[in-house]
């Protein structure tokens, strides 16, 4: 959820200069299909379930490497679409490793809620434009 977070602190006014964006008018695409992100964006803008959230294996980044090349979120609202990728830093290898097992052991279990944890702590102490960078290409 700590990166949903992010990405909204990031995009949302680059989306409504003047306010905020009406959150049901907010469209969501992304290469990242982690429940937390999703939970975020569907309690704010209830893009969800309605419709508007898209998990798309085509924004990933492959030449970004494993640790950032599913952290690319595009947010579309009215005329405007803000892309943003995720900085080096704030995904380590090891919690990558662990969340695409298809089954942990208990310990493995164990451990990667100690890094989800550990990376919602630094993500939520650190400015959203240090931890995600528009991408004026995207």
């Amino acid at each position: 959820m700590a990166h949903g977070l992010k990405v909204m602190q990031r995009t949302l006014p680059l989306l409504e200069p003047d306010g905020l964006p009406q959150r049901r008018e907010i469209e969501v695409q992304t290469a990242f299909a982690g429940p937390g992100a999703r939970d975020a964006f569907e309690m704010a803008t209830r893009a969800v379930t309605e419709g508007r959230y898209v998990v798309d294996d085509a924004l990933a980044r492959p030449e970004l490497g494993a640790t950032r090349e599913r952290f690319i979120f595009q947010l579309n609202y009215r005329a405007r679409t803000v892309t943003v990728v995720l900085r080096e830093g704030y995904v380590g290898e090891e919690f990558i490793a662990l969340a695409r097992m298809p089954q942990r052991t208990e310990p493995q279990e164990n451990r990667l809620t100690v890094l989800k944890w550990d990376m919602a702590q630094l993500l939520l102490a650190t400015p959203a434009a240090e931890v995600y960078d528009v991408d004026v290409a995207g």
